[in-house]
């Protein structure tokens, strides 16, 4: 049975091959996920299967060339891909801390998809708050990253 590590892992990989890119947004554009940016109040992001279409919400108070949003963006695709029929909210900083299965998986997917091998060796002098520092990463994302390095 594959595992969760190697599942993320083939779906970066395909996807990142597919799309031509490891960026969140335009992986979900590839994969049909439509993107809608609202007020969520204190929600950052949310995962929601509507209708058979899946969308990925994102605070309209989270600046769209931010880290932040990048961030959202790819754990929320991380449900898309992984959790297809479940409906996900992403609490600012809040998921990135909780244990639960489903949020483990979207976070660690999206520290994988984020922070490759080619980012992790551009910053290989650095150490891990730098490393947040210079890309605007939280710290618990480069700790998962790292926790599970390939």
């Amino acid at each position: 049975m594959e595992t969760i590590d190697h599942k993320i892992r083939r779906l970066i990989r395909y996807y990142e091959r597919m799309s031509g890119s490891r960026n969140p947004i335009k992986i979900a554009k590839y994969a049909n996920i439509r993107i809608a940016i609202l007020p969520l109040g204190n929600i950052s992001g949310n995962y929601k299967l509507i209708n058979r279409k899946r969308w990925i919400f994102i605070n309209d108070s989270i600046p769209v060339d931010s880290p932040l949003f990048e961030v959202v963006a790819a754990h929320e695709l991380g449900h898309a891909l992984l959790h297809r029929k479940e409906n996900c909210a992403f609490l600012k900083n809040k998921t990135l801390l909780l244990t639960s299965g489903i949020e483990r998986e979207a976070n660690e997917f999206a520290a994988h998809l984020l922070i490759s091998e080619d980012l992790l060796q551009a910053y290989s002098g650095c150490t891990q708050s730098q490393f947040c520092d210079c890309t605007g990463y939280p710290m618990e994302l480069i700790n998962l990253r790292l926790r599970t390095k390939e």
